[in-house]
């Protein structure tokens, strides 16, 4: 054979193979990367209303750490196990957040590579293998009536530029996708309760007894006592022996009252909450040293005081709420509010909240002070600290 076709054919030969190394190659990756693209993420879960427990676990950049939060169905009721089992307002929020992730799918697969997942912010906030902080995502896991997982995913960062996308990844695998979903459960606690204290409206309030005073606890008495009694008449405040009165001071008061907020809860023990919702306290070694370590004390007659003094609040139907303000909250806290928005807010602090008729109570007051008495029994509240300045006044700030 002459060299001239022998040329024309060894590079026809080599053309070939190109192209069909072009066409085959292709092919044998693409199912590799994107095998499970447009799939489905979750197929057992098909039901949102079969969800009965969430799991949502945030990572706190500022201690290190990764703070969880637990809601579920259990002996007929919503509780949050992660806060002492506080009764839960969580039937529709826990539905929508397993409607939003029923038929999620797979829609783009954006990575291979353990190597992104802290641009992507998908870090496993559990996984402690990683050692910086930065690009840890939120992990939600959905379980059954048995326990059985029905859907476990790490939320990451939203795409830029696509509005509703987000990098999600599962915390089994190392592969990266952007899915169009709006699921993005709260780890707040209070996003989770009903929040509303007192549930109490500004205009039935009639009455705010204010008592200041500072304990000494080692000589046994109180110091520094002032007594304080704003009354509503016509709609307007009066204050026993001002007469002027500082309006927008009391006015922030009693909205602050209107809208007394739940940041957080610790329990009481369980003998001094029988106590409670049978009108009495013993002085047991559990009951005192609780209140002790919070701020409160019972003197030998069976008063209860607070080492920030306490207010009694009056309404039209002859309900009179007691607020007694003690410690502040130190230690490990419950809510997403103990690292940064706490710390814009003051302070929290722990309030011990009670309810009694007043001589004139209404027949709707009485049942209002037996649900109010049976519903605080069970628990120490927290408030935030700008509340508890909005709450606690002396005569100078009252009166001009």
């Amino acid at each position: 054979m002459k060299e001239t076709p022998k040329t024309i054919l060894f590079c026809a030969a080599a053309a070939a193979l190109a192209v069909a190394a072009a066409m085959v190659e292709p092919e044998s990756r693409a199912p590799e990367i994107f095998s499970d693209q447009g799939q489905v993420f979750f197929p057992r879960l098909t039901d949102p209303l079969a969800a009965r427990t969430l799991e949502v676990i945030e990572y706190d950049e500022t201690t290190a750490t990764a703070r969880p939060f637990k809601v579920e169905f259990k002996r007929g009721r919503w509780t949050i196990p992660s806060h002492f089992n506080y009764p839960a307002d969580a039937k529709d929020r826990l539905a929508k957040t397993a409607a939003a992730l029923v038929d999620l799918k797979k829609d783009q697969v954006r990575s291979d590579r353990i190597e992104d997942h802290g641009k992507h912010g998908v870090i496993d906030p559990l996984d402690q293998k990683v050692t910086h902080l930065a690009g840890r995502g939120k992990r939600v896991t959905l379980r059954d009536e048995q326990g059985q997982v029905l859907a476990d995913l790490i939320l990451g960062q939203p795409l830029g530029e696509k509005a509703g996308y987000r990098y999600v990844r599962l915390p089994s695998q190392k592969r990266v996708y952007a899915v169009k979903t709006d699921a993005d459960p709260s780890a707040k606690f209070e996003d989770w309760i009903e929040t509303d204290l007192l549930k109490v409206a500004a205009p039935a309030i009639r009455r705010i007894s204010i008592h200041s005073y500072s304990i000494n606890e080692s000589m046994g008495r109180l110091e520094n006592v002032e007594n304080l009694v704003l009354t509503r008449e016509k709609d307007a405040w009066k204050l026993a022996g001002a007469e002027r009165l500082n309006v927008p001071a009391v006015n922030a008061m009693v909205s602050a009252l209107d809208n007394l907020k739940i940041v957080g809860v610790r329990t009481k023990p369980t003998n001094l909450t029988a106590d409670l919702k049978t009108g009495g306290i013993q002085m047991t070694m559990e009951a005192m040293t609780s209140l002790r370590q919070r701020g409160f004390f019972i003197t030998p007659d069976g008063r209860l005081l607070s080492n920030e003094g306490e207010i009694n609040v009056e309404t039209n139907e002859g309900v009179i709420y007691t607020l007694r303000f003690g410690e502040i909250v130190t230690g490990p806290g419950e809510t997403a509010r103990d690292t940064k928005e706490a710390r814009k807010e003051g302070e929290s602090r722990y309030l011990f909240v009670t309810a009694a008729p007043a001589r004139d109570v209404t027949e709707t007051g009485q049942r209002q002070v037996r649900e109010l008495t049976n519903r605080f029994a069970d628990w120490y509240y927290v408030i935030s600290g700008a509340e508890f300045g909005k709450l606690r006044l002396k005569r100078r700030d009252l009166a001009r």
